[in-house]
């Protein structure tokens, strides 16, 4: 017995001397160069579904808009982000989201360290972390031309289900949601996480899927506010159900 407890303290020593090595900036570029040299690699390999939608036409359309999908989904969203527009995309302020923002960066999108919205009904307000100034900073980028592409629904909330903070933004900065999903036929499924991130394989085919337009009057009540973020649930869950079709499997 004193053996295995004496055993304990040097297994979690070992494990945070582990994480704060994987952590360390050497780690997260090497890690993320490859992540990225990786998904370079499955998007040259992907062949787009039949029905997927004019992505570049309706994002050329409605920019700068904000792009809005699932967590899970969002390895595949530099395949679908037209080139030639500027895109800036809200992640997590985490230092594992660090590794992220190298892969996200090297595809060429610059990125806003935050989280999103969580619903809060009762009182009907934004929170999260370092939210204000996420806000903040993404309202600029829209206002000089730069879209935003946002995962709806929140870290560690839950999964599909749209928060405050995406209606939020479309709220104070007058620009659109455009409801969106992304999905490759080929992927493998990371089950310990609690959105069941798909990871997408080589030689796969990508349904991508967008609704129409959802906007946010400036003068939104908090309970219009709670309609939109109802409204964005139901129509990103649209969208996923269509490419899931696209690609002949059950929502």
């Amino acid at each position: 017995m004193a053996e295995r407890e004496r055993g304990k303290p040097l297994r979690r020593n070992r494990s945070s001397l582990f994480k704060r090595l994987m952590r360390s900036p050497f780690a997260v570029a090497g890690i993320g160069t490859t992540v990225y040299g990786v998904l370079k690699f499955v998007h040259a390999t992907q062949r787009p579904v039949a029905g997927s939608a004019d992505y570049d036409r309706i994002l050329h359309d409605e920019h700068p808009a904000i792009v809005g999908l699932w967590h899970g989904q969002h390895l595949l969203a530099p395949f679908f982000r037209p080139r030639d527009l500027p895109y800036a995309a809200l992640l997590s302020r985490s230092a594992d989201a660090e590794i992220n923002a190298r892969v996200v960066e090297a595809f060429g999108i610059s990125t806003v360290r935050g989280s999103g919205g969580r619903t809060d009904v009762k009182r009907s307000r934004v929170r999260r972390k370092g939210g204000a100034r996420a806000v903040v900073a993404m309202r600029r980028l829209l206002a000089n031309g730069t879209g935003i592409c946002m995962i709806a629904d929140v870290p560690k909330g839950t999964a599909r289900e749209a928060g405050l903070g995406i209606v939020t933004l479309a709220k104070i900065s007058g620009r659109p949601i455009i409801p969106s999903a992304a999905l490759s036929s080929r992927h493998c499924i990371v089950e310990s996480a609690w959105d069941k991130a798909r990871i997408p394989l080589p030689f796969g085919r990508i349904a991508v899927v967008m609704g129409e337009p959802i906007t946010v009057p400036a003068d939104a009540s908090e309970t219009l506010l709670e309609e939109k973020r109802r409204e964005l649930t139901i129509a990103i869950e649209a969208a996923n159900s269509a490419a899931e079709r696209l690609l002949g499997r059950r929502a």
